[in-house]
């Protein structure tokens, strides 16, 4: 593998410059967004074009255009560039001395449960930052880059200490006035939308298994990524979803959404809090446990 020399290694200010060149194709362009002369940013490209000894773009008169290395190179700069300018916005934080505790969730659960569970924690725990990312599939989580998740499953991931939050139950459910809610028979679901999600693809067939009804198109309608975009789709009359029941309470109690068959399906799957246990005496742990416990409290008494 060919290695470079330190002096040889492009410098921060070249790879902005060739990035802007590259995203307004024009020198004159990247001058004005980085405040440099026209000449200033032309030298940098041409610098980082020896030192790559590579052409980047192919000059005219009329524009610029990126040559096929230049193409694969803005890629790899873009990504160079966004991941400096995340690390100095962490450090930036940071500089309070905030404990950053990192935390993933899947997204429907992250807007509809997570997001309004931590209203006032920053208040109690004002040396704690929080980070949130959200991820579809448990598997994505990188254990060595997370310090807490919030995931759908069975409790158990390797290396991980889990706290079941609580047990799942899934509904259909659809807009108020749509023409054929609510359903009188099971039979009248084979004349009705039904909502796909690829969060849980076979939801529809396990609502139907679990009342001993068999629907030959259950796996044919519609299909959005998450939870949220099926309950989205139900309130405009897109069809009828399959949800977990707790994801549309409000909506249910306001009325925006009813049951469009009254049967409610237990999953055999929990949501949980789960965290490396080698960080389970850390105080950015404990304090998010101890906030969670009080909050599901809370709520059980209401």
């Amino acid at each position: 593998m060919q290695t470079l020399k330190s002096k040889e290694y492009p410098s921060i200010m070249s790879l902005r410059c060739f990035e802007a060149s590259a995203r307004y194709l024009s020198f004159t362009q990247a001058a004005r967004v980085l405040h440099m002369t026209q000449s200033a940013i032309s030298k940098q490209v041409a610098h980082l074009e020896d030192s790559l000894n590579v052409q980047l773009f192919e000059r005219s008169l009329q524009r610029l255009q990126l040559t096929p290395m230049g193409k694969l190179f803005l890629v790899e700069t873009q990504t160079i560039l966004n991941q400096i300018e995340t690390s100095v916005l962490k450090i930036l934080a940071q500089r309070n001395q905030a404990d950053t505790l990192s935390i993933v969730s899947h997204p429907t659960l992250c807007t509809r449960w997570l997001i309004p569970m931590l209203k006032g924690f920053d208040e109690h725990y004002p040396h704690i930052r929080l980070d949130i990312q959200e991820q579809f599939s448990s598997a994505d989580i990188d254990i060595s880059q997370t310090d807490l998740a919030f995931l759908y499953g069975d409790g158990v991931w390797r290396d991980m200490t889990s706290i079941k939050l609580f047990e799942e139950e899934c509904v259909a459910v659809c807009a108020p006035d749509f023409k054929q809610a609510p359903l009188r028979h099971l039979d009248d679901f084979k004349a009705c939308v039904l909502i796909q999600s690829r969060a849980r693809p076979r939801a529809w067939e396990e609502y139907f298994q679990a009342q001993d009804f068999q629907h030959e198109k259950s796996y044919i309608g519609p299909r959005v990524d998450t939870f949220a975009a099926c309950v989205n789709a139900a309130l405009i009359h897109a069809g009828i979803a399959i949800v977990p029941k707790f994801f549309v309470k409000k909506e249910l109690q306001n009325g925006e959404l009813i049951l469009a068959w009254p049967y409610h399906m237990q999953t055999n799957r929990c949501y949980y809090m789960t965290y490396p246990t080698s960080m389970a005496n850390t105080a950015k742990i404990i304090a998010m446990v101890q906030w969670m416990n009080q909050q599901l409290e809370a709520a059980t008494a209401l």
